[in-house]
């Protein structure tokens, strides 16, 4: 094995020609050439080309000038409200907002105007918080606060009253911009009115009335001085609470109407964008490169998510990459559920098409299946976004039409048939997508181009990422190389300092201009996750993930380290047990974790979600109160092709796996907790397993 002196030569002979992976300046005149030649062959490191593409040194408005300057009549975003009631076959689509790229230029100038006035009393370097969903105001409101220098701080809009008042004061925000009602995903047209949440964060409903908008006086949250309302309560007619926002008798004078901050208007509509002037935004110090403008909490697949800071330049070129990499132009039309809150939506999503002069197309403010086909279908979209869980709601509206109720069948079978035919491109992230997955999306939905990234928040997200002409088996078996103007390696979790040999497991650590500030207020936490090479200096940003590189540099994720199955000893890896479920025909989704196991330390346990067609019988059930799983009754006779039982699914592993991989637990569910990006979040999985076996154990010993 090469010895680590020999790799600290060969780092300090190659460090001089990657500048951008230093913490500041992110220069790059020397980087004039590729550096795949600088990766080692024998160990599991690699650095990303950097003559194939330019590296962008501006900041994001200026870029985004560029761009409207090159493009300024070509479609820049196009969002649709949220549909009020499930549609029928080929209905009409619903309200729709188109804003070209000239117009969404005039637009964020606005609202950036509008957020220095009096109103707003934004400035550079205030965090302001945005809780809203997809849509025309948050697409406006990302470029206008980077505008003014001021740092976007994305919240999910399904946070409850504490998770947000808990955002607020660990940033210190004085400005929250909130929807009078938050979009619940898979549940169009329905939400939860915001008014209770509202009241909370200024120290109760009796508040409301004697608090001034603008200067907010909270023990909640005593940062805190407005909250701005988007009032989008027509869009919801149904949900309750919705109409106490109508505030006649000043009842609501705590609040900040939106329109405060549009100078009056309602900027939606287009004769008003027409009539709006480009008037240049002034702030009041130049903004650089290297500032945050971007403060995103970790999704949240453990119970503490931290705030990453992240700058123009991090975000710019991730985005650009991106798009590049997946050979977007002007021409493009992507449609994206993911959301903007989250950086798939907002790097992967917004940057990638934005810095293509592509269009970006939101198909409802939280997710709905039949919305995403519906905007595909009607736009004649060439690309589509989603993580696997998204991807699996839309093949089974497609491949199981039949057994879907007529209310939210939203395509013609022309209709279906047709999207192949337009549908090119898209990114499946958040989790691995398993070759029967991907299979199914190339057939049914043509998305032949279909790339795979990977990163997490911390690198502004993507440090490694596939590209259409890799081949078939790297794109579904790897998460492809590393990015340009990047570097990865694979470290031994217990000695950091030792790169692993290609073809070995270890942890997934990332470096470049990509890397985060740190957690803001947490120098802690950052140094546990961000470590500096003391020749290189370059700072590595430790993923937490197991991976293995080849020998040409493709990485495959095989887990969450802290996610790896110990069963009597063997390490046993979640993500080899459900490639090998999807492709169970009775099987849509299937979740593998770790419960504890008196024999054998931790046993498999598979938390199955069965086709819409499919019944099952013995095993556990856990129902959501939502979507159910259908049970075959006592006595009920049924085709053994429709239905599952235990027995079944061990009988499939045993017979394509190794016997120690076999299921000792099998759960039922109709769904899992996921995060706002759709990752699963397995720790709650394994606290379910531990809470309904003790549950059985003790219903045993009472029998």
């Amino acid at each position: 094995m090469r010895s680590r002196t020999a790799e600290l030569t060969a780092l300090r002979a190659t460090a001089a020609l990657r500048p951008w992976l230093l913490p500041r300046p992110y220069s790059t005149a020397a980087a004039v050439r590729d550096t795949h030649a600088q990766s080692s062959p024998q160990l599991s490191i690699s650095y990303g080309p950097t003559s194939t593409l330019p590296f962008l040194t501006t900041t994001i408005p200026e870029h985004f000038a560029s761009i409207v300057e090159r493009y300024p009549s070509k479609p820049a975003i196009i969002a649709r409200a949220p549909v009020g009631a499930p549609g029928v076959a080929d209905i009409a689509p619903p309200r729709e907002t188109v804003y070209t790229f000239s117009e969404l230029d005039r637009v964020s100038d606005q609202l950036a105007r509008g957020l220095a006035s009096s109103a707003g009393n934004v400035k550079k370097g205030d965090r302001v918080a945005v809780s809203l969903g997809n849509g025309p105001e948050f697409a406006a409101l990302t470029y206008a606060l980077y505008k003014l220098g001021a740092v976007l701080v994305p919240l999910n809009p399904a946070f409850t009253a504490a998770q947000v008042a808990s955002a607020l004061q660990h940033l210190g925000v004085e400005t929250l911009i909130m929807g009078a009602v938050t979009d619940l995903p898979y549940k169009p047209g329905r939400g939860r009115s915001n008014l209770g949440l509202m009241a909370t964060l200024v120290g109760g409903e009796d508040q409301l009335a004697t608090q001034t908008a603008g200067n907010i006086q909270s023990k909640e949250v005593p940062s805190l001085r407005r909250i701005v309302v988007v009032d989008n309560t027509a869009d919801h007619p149904a949900v309750a609470g919705a109409g106490d926002f109508a505030n006649p008798e000043g009842r609501l004078k705590a609040f900040t109407p939106f329109s405060a901050i549009t100078g009056g208007v309602d900027i939606l509509k287009a004769d008003q964008v027409a009539a709006l002037e480009k008037i240049p935004v002034s702030i009041s110090e130049r903004l650089k490169p290297s500032d945050t403008i971007n403060i995103q909490f970790t999704s949240g697949t453990t119970s503490q998510p931290k705030a990453a800071m992240l700058s123009h330049t991090a975000i710019l070129n991730n985005g650009f990459f991106i798009g590049q990499q997946m050979n977007l132009t002007s021409k493009d039309l992507i449609v994206c559920p993911p959301p903007l809150f989250h950086c798939f939506g907002c790097v992967l999503g917004y940057m990638a098409t934005a810095t293509s002069g592509a269009a970006i197309l939101f198909p409802s403010p939280a997710f709905d299946p039949v919305a995403s086909l519906q905007m595909a279908a009607d736009h004649h979209a060439t690309g589509l976004y989603g993580v696997a869980t998204m991807f699996v709601a839309m093949l089974e509206l497609l491949e199981h039409e039949h057994e879907v109720p007529k209310a939210i069948r939203v395509l013609s079978a022309e209709r279906a048939a047709a999207l192949p035919t337009h549908l090119r491109t898209g990114i499946a992230a958040g989790s691995s997508v398993p070759e029967s997955l991907m299979r199914r999306l190339f057939d049914t939905l043509g998305l032949r181009d279909l790339v795979i990234c990977y990163g997490m928040t911390e690198t502004a997200p993507v440090s490694c990422m596939t590209t259409p002409d890799d081949p078939f088996e790297k794109r579904t078996s790897t998460v492809g190389r590393v990015m340009p103007y990047t570097g990865v390696k694979i470290v031994n979790p217990e000695d950091h300092s030792r790169i692993v040999p290609r073809g070995e497991p270890g942890e997934l650590v990332a470096s470049g201009y990509l890397v985060m500030e740190g957690y803001y207020g947490d120098p802690k936490k950052t140094d546990e996750v961000l470590k500096v090479d003391p020749v290189t200096k370059e700072r590595w940003m430790h993923s937490g993930d197991e991976a293995v590189m080849d020998e040409s540099g493709y990485v495959a994720v095989t887990g969450r380290i802290k996610d790896l199955i110990i069963r009597g000893g063997e390490n046993i890896h979640p993500l080899e047990i459900e490639n090998c479920l999807f492709q169970h025909p009775l099987i849509a989704e299937v979740s593998v974790v770790g419960v504890p196991d008196a024999r054998h330390g931790e046993a498999v346990g598979a938390f199955i979600v069965p086709h819409g067609n499919v019944r099952v019988s013995e095993g556990i059930v856990i129902e959501d109160g939502e979507r159910t799983v259908q049970q075959l009754s006592e006595g009920e006779s049924c085709n053994a092709d429709e239905v599952l039982n235990p027995d079944s699914v061990q009988n499939w592993v045993r017979e394509h796996l190794s016997p120690h991989l076999v299921p000792k637990h099998v759960f039922w569910t109709s769904g899992y907790p996921k995060t706002a990006s759709g990752k699963i979040q397995k720790f709650k999985l394994r606290d379910t397993a531990k809470e309904l076996l003790a549950a059985q154990a003790e219903g045993e010993k009472k029998s």
